[in-house]
């Protein structure tokens, strides 16, 4: 309500009218009538305290006290009574609360924290009846309109005090709060609780209308009054517009409707909890209170974690959503993406409950897609049987090309250093076959950013020796016909003993291969190199290596990839890379997905060594670190 349409009679008259006790009160008849407030203030009462204070009061509050000089709030473990002209006084401060908040506020404290600290001393009490809790109008804190902010303080909760903007702000949430307390007593029903479920219905058709800028208000509203649906229906919203920010969603995870869409949901946050004091028995003792069966809850989380949950939704959308999971595990996640967004207005509610296809969410392939952009496509989305406007389609993620290499990725950091092998016209699933051991298999998709911790370290394994360089690279196709295996993490230098795995990858065709080995940091370190490698048929075409201003080259090296003509002594090294890579890009027709290896999951293999071994005359050297336990 706006203050211009407040009117304080009214809105005080329909409370009493409303007024019940709440469903755990035990209280006799003559309580369960009780008048709220009383009669109101007569101008002369208010301008007499107002002489006694010393100060106008301000609007809102000077209005009620006209309506009703005084007031029962009944907020729960809080405020219980408000008293009227002839109770009002300063607060005083007679806990010495100022100094406590003072101390606190640091060399550039906020102006919401200097307000706080003093307000405890210039305040005016209004509550007479409390759980040791104040009400605390601050004329210290004014707003434009000349309304005081009211501090609600608990003493016993040891939080800081809750803020309203005004008296009117205050008495407007302890009216909800009101409501909300009774809300889930079937006998409580009245016309603020059927406009507020009539809002609910009207916010569900909007949201399956694509129209949830609509609905959110609306839903805002109802779950402040406690109306049953408001509160998972609004969270549906709330979370696909922060995909990355798992909420609750009530009840909803123990229905077996929602359950294959909520509780994967749910279990995400737990899953990326990597410290755990209680293990998971916390987790699993609040699902089991709303009603999820332990062992379900405990397979669905263990999916989560290990990334084997997927989202399998019946009938034509769920035939899309395959499609898109087959595209996106192999790196086209734009693509992905376009057939899951055509696909949505035939995705079905489960039940009345559900307007959004949440599931999706935890799906390990296809949830890291689902952007905060994407997710507001989705809820802009007619779907369920509705009509609407089609949204405007948010920009893919993936730019052309190579030059994203150079660029921050996650973290805001650019890789440090990669290697890729690109192979014409073959299928990802076949580069173990060409590159990786006679074992080698794909894994499941992975999260990339720890895939750097499972390649086999220099004389960490029985099986490899000390001058071998395996990497665990991440498989993908382009749609310009070449599948790759890539490096973002490469640690080990481009040295003498490097052995390009192009000539071996390329027996069915094209193979290229680049690698980018940065310089080191330490005075004795080394520059920065750029290897490129084409081979065909099982033979290396050309090559050339780049290490400062030093060029090795072999194989006619085609004039659009030559790098004397590309490379100026001038430039930087950042200049050189990204003309190469340009190069590359425009000549060959190389590309890599920057979604899919810097923030989606991947297949995995280890592939065969990039060294070969010393041969005779020719030395090497490794380090390892280990932690030496002192002798006690």
């Amino acid at each position: 309500m706006s203050e211009e349409s407040l009117n304080w009679r009214d809105f005080l008259g329909r409370w009493q009218e409303e007024w019940v006790p709440r469903p755990d009160e035990e209280v006799d008849a003559a309580q369960s009538s009780m008048p709220l407030g009383v009669p109101g203030a007569d101008e002369a009462a208010i301008a007499a305290a107002e002489e006694r204070l010393g100060r106008r009061l301000p609007p809102s509050y000077r209005t009620f006290l006209a309506v009703s000089d005084g007031w029962h709030v009944e907020q729960t473990a809080g405020i219980y009574q408000l008293g009227g002209t002839a109770d009002i006084d300063w607060f005083g401060d007679p806990y010495d609360m100022t100094p406590l908040y003072e101390e606190n506020l640091g060399e550039r404290p906020l102006r919401e924290e200097v307000l706080l600290a003093g307000m405890w001393r210039r305040a005016l009490r209004l509550e007479t009846d409390s759980d040791m809790s104040h009400a605390l109008l601050d004329p210290g804190d004014t707003g434009q309109d000349g309304e005081w902010a009211l501090y609600v303080y608990k003493g016993w909760s040891g939080e800081m005090p809750d803020r309203y903007p005004s008296f009117r702000a205050y008495m407007e949430a302890m009216y909800r709060a009101f409501h909300a307390d009774r809300a889930a007593s079937p006998d409580f029903t009245n016309a603020t609780t059927r406009t507020q479920d009539e809002r609910v219905d009207q916010a569900r058709r909007l949201a399956l209308q694509g129209r949830h800028e609509e609905a959110l208000p609306l839903l805002e509203e109802a779950s402040s009054f406690g109306r049953p649906h408001s509160a998972v229906l609004l969270s549906q919203l709330r979370q696909l517009n922060t995909p990355d920010n798992p909420l609750s969603h009530g009840l909803l995870a123990a229905d077996p409707r929602y359950l294959p869409d909520v509780l994967p949901v749910e279990a995400m946050a737990q899953a990326n909890n990597t410290w755990r004091p209680d293990g998971d028995d916390h987790w699993l003792g609040m699902m089991a209170a709303r009603g999820v069966a332990w062992n379900t809850a405990e397979a669905v989380l263990s999916g989560v974690r290990d990334g084997t949950y997927r989202y399998t939704p019946s009938g034509p959308w769920g035939r899309a959503v395959a499609e898109a999971r087959e595209s996106a595990r192999w790196g086209a996640t734009d693509a992905a993406w376009r057939t899951l967004a055509d696909a949505l207005p035939q995705w079905e509610a489960p039940g009345p409950s559900l307007i959004a296809p949440l599931g999706l969410l935890a799906d390990p392939v296809l949830g890291p897609l689902i952007t905060p952009d994407r997710g507001r496509q989705i809820l802009s989305t007619a779907r369920a049987g509705h009509s609407g406007r089609a949204p405007d389609p948010v920009p893919d993620l993936d730019p052309p090309g190579l030059q994203w290499l150079t660029e921050p990725a996650r973290y805001g950091q650019p890789l440090d250093g990669y290697r890729c092998v690109w192979v014409e016209g073959v299928d990802p699933v076949r580069l173990p076959a060409l590159l990786g051991d006679e074992d080698a298999q794909l894994s499941p998709p992975l999260d990339l950013f720890g895939v750097r911790w499972r390649a086999p370290r220099s004389g960490g394994r029985q099986d490899t020796e000390p001058w071998e360089d395996r990497a665990v690279v991440a498989v993908g196709g382009s749609s310009q016909g070449w599948a790759f295996a890539f490096d973002g993490h490469s640690q080990r230098r481009l040295s003498q003993l490097f052995q390009s795995p192009a000539a071996a990858a390329s027996s069915c065709g094209r193979a290229v291969v680049v690698w980018r080995d940065p310089k080191t940091a330490s005075p004795e370190g080394h520059p920065a190199a750029f290897h490129l490698s084409v081979a065909e048929r099982g033979e290396e075409l050309y090559a050339f290596t780049i290490r400062g201003t030093q060029i090795e080259r072999s194989g006619a090296i085609p004039e659009a990839l030559d790098p004397a003509r590309l490379i100026d002594p001038d430039d930087t090294e950042l200049v050189r890379e990204r003309r190469m890579l340009a190069a590359l890009h425009t000549e060959l027709g190389l590309s890599l997905p920057r979604f899919a290896l810097t923030q989606g999951r991947l297949c995995t293999f280890t592939t065969r060594s990039w060294t070969r071994a010393p041969r005779a005359g020719e030395g090497y050297a490794y380090i390892a670190l280990s932690r030496i336990r002192p002798q006690l």
